[in-house]
């Protein structure tokens, strides 16, 4: 059977080292995953079941540059546009009602990751009561760097983070600081949705976010993965 018109090439994401790419099924993001961002958003950090909210697939895709540099262009719509620099979660095998304990076996790899935000428009949406696609879910806003097998960083719990615009130091964390950890985000999403190869998750961002303007470079490092480096166009 023929289609209506060509389909759609999904999301893939690069693999470091090998001439391999990663298809991505969906992108999962958690939201208020450390404490200092919670109080920063103006919330309670207090320690409650963690929530999600999705990205279309393609949301992942970034235009690289010859100098290695991504650039996505300033989106439409909005006058503050925001970085979160997230630690990036790649999934390998079928996971449902997972316990904590077993979690991390369906771990494929890791990767640095950006959850760009229109926040002008995911804080009006949250203040009328309505979903946030608006401010979350438009085209570019999810780039990921390059995927690094998990039994590579065996410490990623450990690992440092830290976001540079324009060379200065904006965000910095330790990924332990998270609230949830990566097993239980992995438990919890996955009593909450069948997890699959492909999906990706956005484990939450520090303290420090800001808004970037055309010609802005973001530069985010998590140790023992590839750094992401971006351009805002």
């Amino acid at each position: 059977m023929d289609f209506a018109f060509e389909r759609s090439r999904t999301a893939e994401l690069a693999v470091a080292g090998e001439d391999l790419l990663f298809p991505v099924r969906r992108v999962y993001c958690v939201g208020r995953n450390y404490a200092d961002h919670v109080r920063e958003m103006g919330f309670d950090p207090s320690r409650e079941p963690p929530f999600f909210f999705c990205k279309p697939n393609d949301t992942a895709s970034v235009v690289a540059c010859t100098s290695g540099v991504a650039r996505i262009p300033y989106p439409p719509a909005t006058r503050d546009y925001h970085y979160e620099g997230e630690l990036v979660v790649a999934i390998g095998s079928p996971a449902r009602n997972v316990h904590a304990m077993d979690a991390l076996q369906h771990v494929w790899g890791y990767a640095a990751g950006l959850d760009m935000t229109r926040r002008d428009l995911q804080v009006a949406a949250r203040k009328a009561g309505r979903p946030w696609e608006s401010g979350k879910a438009f085209d570019y806003s999810a780039p990921v760097g390059a995927l690094v097998r998990a039994p590579a960083v065996p410490g990623i719990g450990s690992a440092s983070l830290e976001l540079l615009v324009n060379g200065t130091p904006r965000q910095q964390a330790v990924i332990g600081q998270m609230i949830w950890s990566v097993p239980e985000i992995i438990s919890r999403l996955s009593s909450e949705f069948e997890l699959q190869p492909g999906d990706i998750i956005f484990t939450g961002t520090p303290s420090g976010i800001g808004a970037v303007t055309p010609g802005d470079e973001i530069q985010l490092r998590i140790a023992g993965l590839p750094a992401l480096r971006v351009q805002i166009a």
